[in-house]
């Protein structure tokens, strides 16, 4: 690839790479730990997992990014060299989960395709925060295909990859003890991906799996329901990352569809303060059915979303992914920062409604009620242990509580966000 890049356009190439040689250099020495960096609102990018193809999904992650140099257009990682973003002492505190623990309960991540550094990578993060180890010798991580084997696995592909490394550390950041769980999907297709979730499902200790990546509603997609409609397992969809509409599985009435937040620090007694996240996804469906604890009167059937998290990528939580299809040298690294090769190659801060996902997922965990409760129905009948989101927007809706959070339930962010494991 970079002989190709270097023949097809030597000048530009060369002259970007001059460029921005000394940003990255700079990126090299920042100390580890560094204060949050600030960007410009809206300054984010996808991981490289997007499609429109119909029957394909892709995955909810965003990037915190800066302009490429030399007056290029289009978006490159914003890279550092320790960790910038929320931790899991931050995660904790903000959703009230500090000291609690699953006593090794499991929850699984589905996905697809392959991150070769999957398990390396999160053992950088765990070590990072001080948390546990979590590795294949000692039973708490496994990973394996969509049939639940270990082998062979997927196809490696940098874009799903660095959804994989987002799912594993946000549930390490909530739940420390907890086993996970990667299954990755043969592709991104629906028959895969639902091969993936029964797989996940009929795992021995899951009480809970995680789902980032949609796909837009079709008068066909329920009938993929039935790989979501596991009862006993707390089943979390991520709502989407581009604004006011809503995506599939998070639609389907058999998973907790998960909302988005901007999550800050506050002089109050919380210590935070969140309001709706402009690219979380919400909405009606116009084809999946209301569930019966769905009382709001706006929508005839099934409204999204249910609960939220984090998800605004200039709010976001850190993350450690090294899959990239260059390797890990300062070249690479280069390549990289010029949006010229896929993938990470150290800490990134990230954001989206993939990382609220498994956020409520591993609260799921902790509050160890899943064989008991209605797929998303509990957090309905527990609203005292949300935090109620009660301003921003993530689009046009006429003002109404579709796409405008307010007291009380509104689409952005659901009935509201993790207070504690009373609402799981």
């Amino acid at each position: 690839m970079t002989r190709t890049l270097l023949t097809r356009r030597p000048g530009r190439l060369a002259g970007t790479l001059l460029a921005l040689a000394a940003t990255v250099m700079s990126f090299a020495a920042a100390p580890a730990q560094a204060a949050p960096l600030v960007t410009p609102a809206g300054l984010v990018m996808g991981f490289g997992c997007a499609t429109a193809t119909p029957g394909q999904a892709h995955c909810l992650g965003e990037l915190r990014a800066r302009p490429l140099a030399n007056g290029a257009k289009g978006l490159a990682p914003l890279l550092t060299a320790g960790p910038v973003g929320l931790g899991p002492p931050d995660l904790q505190s903000a959703y009230k989960v500090a000291g609690l623990t699953s006593g090794g309960r499991t929850v699984a991540i589905v996905d697809a395709f392959d991150d070769p550094k999957a398990e390396a990578d999160l053992g950088v993060y765990r070590k990072q925060y001080g948390l546990p180890a979590c590795t294949t010798a000692n039973g708490c991580f496994k990973k394996v295909n969509g049939s639940g084997q270990t082998s062979p696995l997927p196809t490696a592909d940098p874009g799903w990859a660095e959804e994989e490394s987002l799912d594993l550390d946000m549930v390490s950041s909530i739940c420390p003890d907890c086993h996970i769980l990667l299954v990755e999907g043969a592709g991104a297709d629906d028959a895969s991906l639902g091969a993936a979730e029964d797989t996940a499902a009929a795992s021995a200790g899951v009480v809970a799996i995680s789902n980032s990546f949609g796909e837009a509603e079709s008068s066909a997609i329920t009938a993929n329901d039935v790989h979501f409609n596991h009862p006993g397992k707390a089943i979390t969809a991520s709502s989407g990352d581009s604004g006011f509409g809503l995506l599939w599985p998070a639609s389907s009435p058999f998973v907790t569809a998960v909302g988005g937040t901007s999550l800050s620090k506050a002089a109050n007694a919380r210590g935070w303060t969140e309001t709706a996240w402009s690219g979380a996804g919400s909405g009606c469906s116009a084809f999946e059915v209301k569930p019966a604890w769905q009382q709001d009167t706006g929508c005839a059937k099934r409204t999204v979303a249910d609960v939220s998290a984090v998800a605004d990528p200039n709010t976001g939580v850190a993350v450690y992914d090294t899959y990239n299809t260059c390797g890990s040298s300062s070249f690479c690294d280069l390549l990289i920062s010029l949006g010229a090769v896929a993938g990470a190659d150290g800490w990134v801060q990230v954001g989206g409604t993939s990382a609220a996902s498994p956020i409520v997922a591993g609260v799921y965990a902790l509050a160890g009620n899943t064989g008991t409760i209605n797929y998303g129905s509990f957090p309905y009948s527990h609203t005292a242990s949300l935090f109620d989101v009660t301003s921003g927007s993530n689009g046009s809706c006429g003002g109404t509580y579709l796409c405008t959070a307010g007291t009380g339930y509104d689409g952005p962010t659901g009935l509201g966000t993790p207070n504690g494991t009373g609402a799981f």
